[in-house]
């Protein structure tokens, strides 16, 4: 029984080994990746499909893909059509993305900028490129309010049952950045 337990014991120390190994292998193909520029490749090709790429605002909401491609068909060839929808009702939220095979169709597609689809009038813009880490959305701004013994707050609408711990001022939130531009 002893020998049993020994023999166990070496092949897990094997196969610990073996795991250390394997992560090794692993944390060196990771970092190989990172200094050949796998991240950024990946960015410039997502840069490159944006180009190639228009947002369609104030679309109805009852048009499908099928007929947006159909009245975009003129501007060029066309791979995806993307209609957003709300995650928890499912409901389109009124725009979408085109991609199209050449970047001259996203010009042509341009001349479409106010025109009629569906008796609504559309908005044709080209599509931004979202950089990781850079936000254009201002959100997150100033919403935190001075406020003592854990009282009902002015604007924030916070109960008393929420920060009756607190003890003297305090300041809930964070302040407000200023652009970068």
């Amino acid at each position: 029984e002893l020998e049993a337990i020994k023999a166990r014991v070496r092949e897990m120390e094997k196969e610990a080994e073996w795991m250390r190994e394997l992560q090794m292998e692993a944390e060196s193909s990771f970092t190989g990746d990172l200094e050949a520029g796998f991240f950024s490749r990946s960015i410039i090709d997502k840069t490159e499909v944006d180009q190639r790429s228009i947002y369609v605002g104030n679309v109805d909401y009852g048009a499908t893909a099928e007929e947006l491609e159909a009245y975009f068909c003129s501007c060029g060839e066309i791979n995806r059509v993307t209609i957003l929808c709300d995650k928890f009702s499912g409901h389109p939220k009124g725009y979408a993305y085109i991609e199209f095979e050449e970047k001259s169709s996203v010009n042509a597609a341009m001349e479409l900028d106010e025109s009629l689809f569906r008796d609504r009038v559309i908005r044709v813009l080209p599509k931004r490129t979202n950089m990781p880490g850079i936000s254009t959305t201002d959100r997150g701004g100033y919403q935190g309010h001075f406020q003592a013994w854990g009282g009902l707050a002015q604007w924030g609408g916070y109960y008393e049952e929420q920060y009756s711990r607190a003890q003297g001022r305090t300041y809930m939130g964070r302040a407000k950045l200023l652009p970068w531009y």
